[in-house]
């Protein structure tokens, strides 16, 4: 069994920035010495995640935040702003909902994605950032 790290950096827009992030991890499965096994997405902080969606203008421009506002509104008072005296409380909330990892199935150096199904990374802090992403790829 072989084990590769790799990473790779993307910068995000604040407030529910959803980013296809499919290329980056097919490239990086594709340039690895694994032919099938895993690979897991990380995102070392505690305001964005890690999805997949079916990446189309509608679903990830305006209902993915239309639905996360009616659930963890940007605008209410939480307790971890009161804390730090940021206001990216939602952001964390978020973050938790969703995760901040995902692990995916590839098998001849192909991601095992659904037909319209694309890796996607969410951005939730309220300001803009450069992420730095972390893959796992796991197999032989």
């Amino acid at each position: 069994m072989t084990v590769e790290t790799k990473t790779f950096s993307i910068s995000t827009k604040p407030y529910c920035d959803v980013i296809n992030i499919t290329d980056q991890v097919n490239n990086a499965v594709r340039e690895s010495s694994v032919e099938s096994g895993i690979v897991n997405i990380h995102n070392p902080g505690s305001t964005g995640a890690i999805s997949t969606v079916e990446y189309e203008p509608g679903l990830v421009k305006h209902d993915i935040g239309e639905f996360l506002e009616r659930i963890l509104p940007y605008d209410k008072r939480y307790e971890h702003t009161k804390t730090w005296g940021d206001h990216n409380g939602a952001g964390h909330l978020r973050s938790f909902l969703l995760k901040t990892s995902q692990t995916f199935p590839f098998q001849n150096k192909k991601l095992l994605l659904g037909t319209w199904e694309q890796i996607v990374f969410l951005e939730f802090d309220e300001k803009p950032r450069t992420r730095h992403l972390t893959l796992t790829i796991i197999g032989d």
